[in-house]
C-alpha cells in the first residue's frame, strides 16, 4: 500500500521507516504527525483501516486513541483549575461531595492527575453493562477505599482516571465531560478529536485487530502473568472490572460512549497538535503548563508492574527504563495508548508528535513502532 502525504525533505529517512512499516503485506495502517515550531513537517498515511484489508487508509481516518485520551482529559482539568473552579490541592469532595467516604476525604485533584491516589481499580465486581453507565461508575469509585495510602505511592489508573477526571469536570464546568473536554482542547486548535464519537462519523473509524505473531517484551509478560493469576489483584481489577474493558474497542456502544482515560477517537493531526497547543501557550498559561510536566510521582508501578514517571496527567522521559523513551530530548512529555498509538512533546526542539495505528501492539508502556518513528525524526533534525 503506498504511502500517502506529505514531508519536508529533510524526512525523507522518517517517510521510508514509517513506509515499511505499513507497506507490503503489514497488517493494518496507521498514520503519522510531525509538527515544529507550528508548521507541520511530516503528515503521513498508509495501509488498511478495515479488518477486511480492503479499506485504504485515509487523510481523515479515525481510530480509538486509548489513554493518549488522557491528556486531553487533564489539560480541561487543569484550565479548570487556571480558571479557579478547580483546586489542585484542596480535597475533590470540595466538589464531589460523595467522594470523600471510604478513607478519601483529603484525596486532591493533584493525586488524581499523578496516579497517587489510590483509586486505580474497583474492588466490587461489576457487570459489564457497568461500563456504559456513568452514573453507577462514578458512584462506585466514590464509594471505594484506596488500595495505598492517597500521595504514599503510585499505580497507574488505566480506566478509572477517565470517571474521576470526568466527573470532576462535569461538576465543575456544567457540561457532559465528553462536551466540556473536546470544547476545551479540540474545538479551540481545530482539532478532530471525539469524545462520545457521533454516529455519522462511524464510517471513518479504523477497525482495531491485535497484531499477530508478536513476541510479548518483558513488561508484559509481567502485566499478563498478574492479569491471569490473580484476579483480585489491583492490576487485574484494573483491566477486567468491568469484564467488558479489554475487548469493547470496535462496538458500537464503545464508540458512543463519553470515557475520557480510554475512548477518545481522533488522528495522529490530533495529537500532534494538542502537544503543539501546548508548546506554543494556546491551551494552558506556562505557570500551568510548568507544573504539569513537573515530576510528581516515578519509580515502581503498583498497576503496571513497572518503573512509570508522571507530571499531571502527562507521562515523563525515562530515558533509563526499557521501553518508556519518548527517544527525544530529556524534557519531553505526552501519553501513550494502548496498541501503539503515541502523542509527545519536545519543549528543546518545540516538536510536537503524533503516530497511531489499528494495528495493535502487546506493549505496557512505549510501543517500538512509534519509538523508532521519533528515533529517526530525532536523527533527520541532527
Amino acid at each position: 500500500m503506498q504511502t500517502q502525504g506529505d514531508f519536508d525533505l529533510r524526512f525523507e529517512a522518517v517517510r521510508d521507516v514509517f513506509a515499511d512499516m505499513f507497506g507490503g503485506h503489514a497488517q493494518g495502517g496507521g498514520a503519522l504527525c510531525v509538527m515544529i515550531g507550528g508548521e507541520t513537517v511530516v503528515d503521513l498515511w498508509a495501509g488498511m483501516a478495515d479488518s477486511s484489508q480492503e479499506r485504504p487508509w485515509q487523510s481523515d481516518t479515525l481510530v480509538n486513541l486509548f489513554s493518549c485520551t488522557k491528556l486531553f482529559t487533564a489539560v480541561a482539568a487543569l484550565q479548570l483549575v487556571g480558571e479557579g473552579r478547580l483546586r489542585l490541592d484542596e480535597p475533590v469532595a470540595r466538589v464531589w461531595p460523595e467522594f470523600a467516604g471510604n478513607g478519601k476525604a483529603r484525596i486532591t485533584l493533584r493525586q488524581l492527575l499523578c496516579h497517587t491516589a489510590g483509586l486505580p481499580a474497583i474492588r466490587q465486581a461489576l457487570p459489564q453493562e457497568a461500563l456504559y453507565d456513568w452514573q453507577r461508575m462514578s458512584d462506585a469509585l466514590a464509594a471505594e477505599a484506596p488500595w495505598w495510602e492517597p500521595g504514599s505511592r503510585h499505580g497507574y489508573a488505566a480506566i478509572t482516571y477517565g470517571w474521576l477526571l470526568g466527573e470532576l469536570i462535569r461538576r465543575a464546568d456544567g457540561r457532559g465531560p465528553g462536551q466540556a473536554i473536546v470544547a476545551r482542547t479540540a474545538t479551540p486548535l481545530g482539532l478532530d478529536f471525539h469524545l462520545g464519537l457521533d454516529e455519522r462519523e462511524f464510517e471513518r473509524v479504523a477497525y482495531l485487530a491485535r497484531g499477530k505473531h508478536v513476541a510479548l517484551d518483558a513488561t508484559a509478560q509481567r502485566l499478563f502473568k498478574a492479569l491471569s493469576g490473580d484476579p483480585m489483584s489491583i492490576s487485574a481489577r484494573a483491566f477486567n472490572n468491568p469484564p467488558s474493558l479489554m475487548n469493547r474497542g470496535n462496538k458500537p456502544e464503545w464508540r458512543r460512549m463519553v470515557q475520557p482515560a480510554a475512548n477518545g477517537h481522533g488522528n495522529a493531526r490530533a495529537l500532534a497538535g494538542l502537544h503543539d497547543g501546548l508548546l506554543r501557550g494556546r491551551l494552558l498559561d506556562d505557570e500551568v503548563l510548568r507544573e504539569m510536566c513537573r515530576e510528581h510521582a516515578s519509580g515502581d508501578d503498583l498497576t503496571l508492574l513497572a518503573g512509570t514517571r508522571f507530571g499531571l496527567g502527562c507521562w515523563l522521559e525515562q530515558a533509563d527504563v526499557p521501553g518508556a523513551s519518548f527517544c527525544m530530548g530529556p524534557r519531553a512529555f505526552g501519553h501513550p495508548g494502548a496498541g501503539g498509538s503515541l502523542g509527545f512533546a519536545d519543549p528543546e526542539r518545540e516538536l510536537a508528535f503524533g503516530f497511531v495505528t489499528n494495528n495493535l501492539g502487546p506493549y505496557v508502556l512505549m510501543d517500538p513502532r512509534a519509538q523508532t518513528l521519533a528515533r529517526q525524526v530525532r536523527e533527520c533534525l541532527g
